[in-house]
């Protein structure tokens, strides 16, 4: 993503629906995310079935995962999953990954100690970048060993494997301290989720001063942000909805933290919000309508009416 401009993604919420996402696609979005556990709570789906859904249901978007939980996944298999797809999809996929952890039987079913969730993160990534260079690897790291491993995306009948050169991006997702260093060091890309403005800028500078650090070029680097909103021609409306919708989850949150991390509102209120998160840095909104009902429209709005109307500071403008 060129950061001299501003586009939007959305959430395909509450799941990947083939109807839903011929609907996206005809909007200016730039890209569709999905993620999930692997024993949640609820009946709600895993993140590479969804991914592999988007793959099959989309044909122009970028499709990724917000967020793939990297831990829980041993990185040869995932590593192929997320090639095999990135391939079919003509090179249209990115990766979202945290580290996961409010839900602790996940690990405790899969075998993975909850305590070891940020290193076999950052071992995984490396394993990932290593094996999509369709070249032989051995690796013997902390977690995970093995020797002249040579992955080879799929190749779709009647044309050449697709996949992007090197892999998909490695977007990482978190909000605290480990997380911003693993996208300073690692990852391609940054997408919070429940962060206000400035925070944001926090993270930014955070990140570019982690980055600056260990002698890396940003250039390229995605600045995206994952976030939670509703949009109605009624403001009203649309506040009730993040504050029902959030409620569950976040219950313990004031009703204006909850205004400052999950914008609610008419067009005209929203856009003001988003706006901040522009001048904070946010290149790659991510609209996760906060709502149970009609998020499509959600989405329509937020592309129709508020990405207009959003400006770039002045420097990055000139």
């Amino acid at each position: 993503m060129s950061a001299d401009r501003i586009v939007f993604g959305a959430a395909a919420m509450p799941e990947p629906d083939r109807d839903w996402l011929a609907a996206a696609e005809r909007l200016p979005l730039t890209s569709i995310w999905q993620g999930g556990h692997v024993l949640p709570p609820s009946a709600t789906g895993e993140a590479i079935t969804r991914l592999s859904l988007m793959v099959a249901w989309t044909e122009r978007v970028r499709v990724g995962t917000a967020t793939l939980l990297l831990p829980l996944y041993h990185p040869v298999l995932v590593a192929k999953q997320l090639a095999d797809l990135d391939s079919r999809s003509g090179g249209r996929v990115s990766v979202g990954l945290g580290v996961g952890g409010e839900f602790r039987h996940e690990f405790e079913a899969l075998g993975v100690p909850l305590s070891e969730r940020g290193p076999r993160t950052d071992e995984a990534m490396d394993i990932l970048r290593t094996l999509w260079r369709n070249e032989p690897v051995d690796h013997a790291g902390a977690h995970f060993r093995f020797q002249d491993l040579h992955l080879r995306p799929v190749q779709a009948p009647g044309a050449p494997a697709a996949m992007q050169p090197g892999g998909p991006p490695l977007i990482v997702s978190g909000r605290k301290g480990p997380a911003v260093r693993r996208a300073a060091r690692r990852g391609d890309g940054w997408m919070p989720y429940l962060m206000s403005p400035n925070a944001y800028a926090r993270s930014v500078a955070a990140i570019r001063a982690e980055a600056d650090a260990v002698g890396r070029d940003l250039r390229g680097f995605e600045w995206t942000m994952y976030l939670y909103c509703s949009i109605r021609r009624d403001g009203d409306q649309a506040r009730d909805e993040v504050a029902r919708f959030l409620g569950g989850a976040y219950g313990d949150k004031p009703g204006d933290m909850l205004n400052r991390i999950a914008p609610a509102g008419t067009p005209d209120e929203v856009t003001v919000r988003l706006q901040h998160y522009v001048d904070a840095g946010v290149r790659h909104f991510i609209i996760a309508p906060a709502t149970r009902s009609d998020t499509l429209e959600v989405v329509r709005l937020a592309t129709e009416e508020v990405l207009p109307r959003l400006e770039l500071p002045a420097e990055v403008g000139r």
